[in-house]
């Protein structure tokens, strides 16, 4: 296993993840959050250089302090060969596997992989998929004019609780610390009333995707998540980012919305893979 810091070699393999999207889209984001700044802390571990043949992104240890933080424990990853994957899960060097953590990525061998490692360091795991949508080119999005009344902006840390009650997967403490985060630290488009409160907003997230969309129920049908979400799209797509996002399968309205805005369903599903540690025994 090796930790990759050289910026030519992290620029290097930036570019040679690219020439495998979109399988590698989860990785090949956080990569490139990773040569532009590092705002998640991450970091990319191969199991050999140049001729690597598994790679994942993980949170920096020192940021990976909490073992059930789950939002801030995932992993990215992408293989060439998924029997050097599975060697480099089950290393306790790339692995922390006393944390509760996700891993996610769009190849089936994840599964296959995630089931093994569980198996030999007696932990849980838990697999779900999600529908990826791509979009080529998110000045081509229709949207309507935004009201005078209202305005774009970005989010702002006075918007976090917010997000943090109205998100399904959030609610508490350690949600509502990923979420700050990625306010804090990520690119956002949001409307605002003639109040200035907050009606409307989207994010980026630590692996390039657009995420956590979401429009107040009383402002829906009025296209304020299109408007934002192609503000959003442009602003992502100019740095160079492929414009996709992650829909859970029995999210019939968000697809629908995607793909009238011209979005792409792939045909690789996205799986995030939740894992948790070997239960402890505990002192007799």
């Amino acid at each position: 296993m090796l930790i990759l810091s050289c910026p030519s070699k992290l620029q290097l393999l930036e570019g040679i993840l690219r020439k495998s999207l979109p399988q590698t889209l989860s990785v090949h984001g956080a990569v490139m959050h990773i040569n532009r700044g590092n705002p998640a802390e991450h970091e990319v571990l191969v199991d050999s250089w140049p001729k690597f043949k598994a790679v994942l992104t993980r949170p920096r240890r020192e940021v990976a302090k909490d073992d059930s933080d789950f939002y801030t424990n995932m992993y990215a990853a992408f293989y060439h060969d998924l029997d050097a994957y599975r060697m480099l899960l089950q290393d306790s060097d790339a692995i922390n596997w006393g944390q509760t953590f996700y891993i996610l990525g769009h190849q089936d061998g994840l599964y296959e992989g995630s089931r093994d490692a569980a198996a030999v360091k007696q932990g849980q795991f838990s697999p779900s998929s999600y529908f990826t949508y791509l979009h080529h080119d998110p000045n081509k999005i229709h949207a309507r004019q935004l009201d005078p009344s209202l305005r774009l902006s970005t989010l702002n840390s006075s918007h976090v609780d917010l997000l943090n009650e109205t998100w399904a997967y959030g609610g508490s403490e350690h949600s509502r610390g990923y979420l700050a985060t990625l306010v804090r630290s990520f690119p956002s488009r949001c409307i605002l009333d003639s109040s200035g409160r907050l009606i409307s907003w989207s994010l980026c997230d630590p692996f390039g995707a657009l995420a956590h969309g979401y429009t107040l129920p009383e402002y829906r049908g009025r296209g304020y998540m299109t408007i934002v979400n192609k503000v959003l799209a442009m602003h992502v797509h100019a740095s160079g980012f492929p414009i996709y996002g992650n829909v859970a399968l029995d999210n019939v309205r968000m697809q629908k919305c995607l793909e009238y805005w011209g979005f792409q369903r792939l045909s690789p599903l996205c799986h995030f893979i939740y894992h948790t540690p070997k239960p402890s025994t505990g002192s007799i």
